[in-house]
């Protein structure tokens, strides 16, 4: 039988540009692969659903190349939605708490506000990205988005030019790098400060400007284990979606530390 407690934390608290290892990510990783070994049914139950809503959802647009892609992106973006129970199972593990499933939403129920907030910016970059890319493309070198009729797999790449691939997927990047530096730690601030989305948001920018090398390491790791898990026809993903939601956590720890009064607007 799991032992629950409420946590509160004051607002955000941080030392000023704190600097972690270009390799400290393998760490978070490591971290996270002893969280899911800690709370393995728990964790690979985030694992399923997750990969369950994905497959269900590739099957349904797989005939149509555009919307696929925008599947593919959307979870893209809002991954880090998707892995808050994982954090909260992970701070509780530093409690010395087991959880099981539903425990690890004791919390999440009390921020939801919040987090619904914050999955609304998420999926509005992922919107942001479909409705630039579109607009770019066919502004600069015709029409990307040919119609649902005509664009199943086959006839879209004859439709579509090298560029315009490449154009959108830069487009594409640009955004979710953005997305990246507001959403690398918020997740796990929101849960355990009790953040706003703003406050979140610019705590995570700060981080992220103050470990660029560390977050391009980090960030490609995730992009590299994503690549991966849909290679393998997201069975793999079953593991590292709560890999990867574990070592969030551990990444919020390096990054943000509890030292005296850290003003998040500066």
């Amino acid at each position: 039988m799991s032992t629950t407690h409420s946590f509160h934390h004051p607002k955000p608290t941080q030392q000023d540009n704190i600097k972690v290892s270009v390799l400290r990510p393998f760490y978070w990783l490591k971290s996270g692969w002893q969280d899911l070994n800690y709370h393995p049914i728990a964790s690979l139950g985030y694992g399923l659903i997750v990969t369950s809503l994905m497959l269900i959802t590739f099957l349904v647009t797989s005939t149509h190349v555009y919307v696929f892609a925008a599947a593919i992106c959307v979870f893209m973006f809002i991954g880090p939605i998707l892995a808050a129970g994982l954090c909260e199972l992970s701070w509780r593990h530093e409690a010395h708490e087991h959880l099981d499933f539903d425990h690890s939403l004791t919390r999440l129920r009390e921020v939801q506000d919040t987090i619904y907030r914050f999955a609304g910016v998420l999926l509005g970059f992922s919107l942001l990205w479909f409705g630039l890319s579109a607009l770019i493309l066919s502004l600069s070198i015709g029409s990307v988005a040919p119609s649902i009729e005509l664009s199943i797999w086959g006839d879209f790449f004859e439709l579509v030019t090298m560029q315009q691939i490449v154009l959108y997927l830069l487009i594409g990047g640009l955004l979710l790098i953005t997305a990246f530096s507001v959403s690398v730690i918020s997740i796990p601030a929101i849960i355990e400060m009790d953040l706003s989305v703003k406050e979140a948001m610019l705590l995570s920018l700060k981080v992220f400007k103050a470990n660029l090398p560390t977050m391009a390491v980090w960030g490609s790791l995730l992009v590299l284990l994503f690549i991966i898990g849909l290679s393998t026809y997201l069975i793999a993903m079953i593991v590292l979606f709560p890999l990867l939601g574990h070592a969030t956590w551990y990444a919020y720890r390096d990054l943000v530390k509890d030292e005296p009064e850290y003003d998040c607007y500066e």
